[in-house]
Formats: C-alpha cells, structure tokens, sequence
C-alpha cells in the first residue's frame, strides 16, 4: 500500500534537481550515523534531512531516501541477522507511511498557493514533519504493543511526551532550513549543512549532559540505598532482640509524622521526623541484655549507659552521609522544655522542632504500649498525663496537636502486628524520599 501510495504520489517533477536528491539521499544515509538518544527515542540527522526531502522535493523522493537510509542503517548496525532484519523492515514500513503523509500535507498547501519561501510555509513544513513522527511513533507502539511489549498509551506518556522537546526542535531546524534553500538557492546548502552539523553536535551534549545528570542521580540512589538500607537493617536486628524498642520506634514515627504534618511542615519535613523517629532509639542498639530485659531496678550504672543512647545514637547516624541533620534530631530527643533532659540539657527552642514533635510521641508510646516493663494505661489516661507535663517535660504545642489528632482520628500502633510495623518502615519509599532532595542538589 506505501509502495503504491508513493508510486501514485510520483511526479517527474519531484526529482529534479536530481543532483539534490542525490546529495539529499547521501546525506540522509550518513545521517543516520549522526544520532543521540534522550530515553528509548533515537534522534538522528538523516530524519531531518528526510525532512528537507519531504519540502523541497516531494513526498515519493522523501520515501526513497527514508528506504535507502534506514535499510542500511540496519544492515550495518544488525549485520544482516534475520531476526533484526524482521524488525527493521517493519520500522521501515512505518517510516514510510509516515513519510508519505508528511509529504503529501507539504504538496496539498503548496498547490493550494501557499508561498514556498514564507514563514507560513515554514511552519507547515514543521507541522507535517511533527504529524509523520506522531505516526512513526504510533504504528511502532502498536507493533510492540501487539508483541507482548507495554500498552499503547504507556509508551506515550514513557517515552513519547518526555522526549517531545528533542524530537520538536529537529522539525524546526528543518523548516528554517527549506526555507533558506528556497530563498537563497542552492549555494545555501552548504550553509544548512553546517547549521544542521552544529545543531546535533549540541543536541547530542545536552542529552549526554542531561543522561550524566540522571546517571548521577541513579548513583545518589544506590548510595542512599545503601546507607539506609544498613540503619534499618539495624532496627530489624534489634527487632529481633528486642521486639518492643524496635517497634516502639515504628510507633514513634507514625505520630511524630501526624504531628509534624498537623502543625503544617513541608513535606521534606515529615519525611525528616519519620525517618529520625525510625531511628531515635537506634543507640539502645550496644545495650547489655540486662539493661534491655530488665525486670527489676537499674543500678546508677545503668543510667548512665541509658543515658548515652541519644549520643550513641546519633554518633552512628552521623557517620551516613547526607543524615546529619537527622542525627541532630535523634540526639535532642531526650531533652526537657524546662532544660531537666539530656545529654546537653537544652531548654525550650534550643530544642530542635522535630526532636520536640518526637518527644511526644515517645512518651504516649511508652505509656500506652503493651509490653513486658509496665502496664499500659488507656489512651485519654495518656492524653492527661502528656497535658499534665506540657511545658515542663513536652512542648504544649504539639501535645495539644497530637491530642487533637487522637481525638479526632483514634490513631494508634498495633505493637503486635507485623502489618503496622512492616508499615513504617518501607525500606524502599523511604531510601527514594531521602536520595530525591539530595540528588536534585548534587545535580544542580
């Protein structure tokens, strides 16, 4: 059907000059050796030079050298095997097709009288150029779709629609490009050559640049990855020894990020108090089992160890790049608004906010959680005894918050369903929202 369409399209008059076909088709071949590629679409010169084809010849010229380029195109980059043989011939065919109705878009407004050297001209150029893409680009989706491949829309929204500035600035250049030869002759061929040479050179170093930055952001990822993958190891390792802390810490992120989302902190924010509260008990880590399973009273040693789990803590995730501020937090977590806390006894706002919104959570946790250390008392109890204490031990603020959203939402931690504590950790969301900031940062 292409073949006939184009041999019906023919007019002797579309190949002459025949030394611009010549120069054309040779171009377009060694075109295709000049390409990029943003994503899984391949930009090349030679499909802007079918595009001069298209404008300054004619719709069956265009088809000629799209068939001439694009055949030995495969047949150097595939060398011949049958199975790429297969699917070059189809992408052929769908160039083709394409090509043709690109062509015959630009031969309509031309015979409608249409200036061939305008602006208008130009941009009709540009626009049957971006149409036969668009059905390049469609018939290929169907044919991978058809082969088990994604579905149609898929491959638009993935591939098409991020690479659409890349694959509109060639059409332009394009347009731009009949237009000149149109108005200055020939000798403006050596000129658009040199224009179009200078075009994909930087074209292939924006999207080289552009694939280093998303390379470097990939690599900011498997770091991130690796870094918090070996904390939150850590907390199902104590998990494992100790059942309760690791939870406890699960149930402290949960109403720590309510509290932080309540009191309107950005979204980075929540994500900082979560993964802080994920790890504020993380120092009880070098705990001795005596301390950690104590059942009786702990000796003035003991204080003292406990005492330098914050520290501890916050030693440990210091040492990971890029969580400094996290250990900040993680080691304010014991101090008191009246300055009575630890280690540094900081008063008031000298506390960080975060390490304040984790306090409160802390404390209704510890009083209002079912475990082997003491008996838990119920919910409006907790709320009491967190009120009583405001603006000695916990800041008023976020008690009123949290008792607000406990009020309001009867939000709570199941300490024993392995649901609610595989929950809060999410291990792989939590690596992206932490790598995502600090990608966007390296790469700037």
């Amino acid at each position: 059907m292409t073949i006939a369409g184009t041999a019906i399209s023919s007019r002797a008059s579309d190949w002459r000059p025949f030394w611009l076909f010549v120069t054309l088709a040779v171009l377009g071949v060694l075109g295709d050796r000049v390409h990029a590629r943003t994503g899984r679409m391949r930009l090349s010169a030679g499909l802007t030079i079918v595009g001069l084809a298209m404008a300054l010849l004619g719709p069956a010229p265009a088809v000629a050298i799209t068939f001439m380029s694009r055949i030995l195109d495969a047949v150097i980059s595939d060398g011949w095997r049958i199975e790429h043989r297969r699917v070059a011939l189809m992408w052929n065919l769908g160039m083709s097709v394409s090509v043709l109705i690109g062509g015959l878009i630009i031969r309509f407004a031309a015979d409608a009288g249409l200036d061939a050297g305008s602006a208008w001209f130009a941009l009709v150029v540009v626009g049957a150029i971006s149409i036969a893409n668009l059905i390049n680009f469609i018939l290929a989706a169907v044919w991978i779709r058809i082969h088990g491949g994604p579905r149609i829309q898929s491959q638009i929204v993935e591939n098409y629609l991020p690479a659409l500035p890349w694959i509109a600035a060639p059409n332009f250049v394009a347009g731009a490009l009949a237009t000149l030869y149109i108005r200055a002759g020939p000798p403006s061929l050596l000129l658009s050559l040199g224009l179009l040479g200078a075009f994909y050179a930087l074209l292939a170093e924006l999207l080289s640049s552009q694939q280093r930055r998303q390379a470097l952001e990939e690599r900011t990822l498997q770091l991130a990855s690796l870094q918090v993958g070996v904390l939150v190891t850590m907390v199902r390792t104590l998990s494992l020894r100790d059942q309760f802390t690791a939870r406890h810490s699960a149930a402290v992120a949960r109403y720590a990020h309510a509290i932080a989302k309540e009191a309107g902190c950005t979204e980075e924010e929540q994500r900082t108090v979560h993964t802080a509260a994920l790890l504020h008990d993380i120092g009880k880590f070098a705990f001795p089992d005596r301390i950690l399973f104590a059942e009786g009273k702990l000796s003035n040693e003991d204080w003292a160890i406990i005492r330098d789990h914050p520290q501890n803590g916050a030693d440990l995730v210091r040492r990971v790049e890029g969580l400094e501020e996290i250990a900040d937090i993680i080691l304010a977590h014991h101090e008191r608004i009246d300055g009575a806390g630890y280690p540094h006894r900081l008063p008031g706002d000298q506390i960080p906010m975060l390490s304040r919104m984790i306090s409160v959570g802390d404390v209704y946790d510890v009083m209002t959680a079912r475990d082997t250390y003491r008996t838990p008392v119920s919910p409006p109890e907790a709320i009491a005894e967190l009120r009583r204490v405001a603006g000695t031990q916990l800041d008023a603020t976020y008690v009123e918050l949290f008792a607000g959203i406990l009020e309001r939402e009867q939000m709570a931690f199941a300490h024993t369903e392995e649901y609610d504590f595989e929950a809060e950790l999410a291990l792989e969301q939590r690596i992206r929202e932490l790598a995502r900031p600090r990608a966007h940062v390296i790469a700037a």
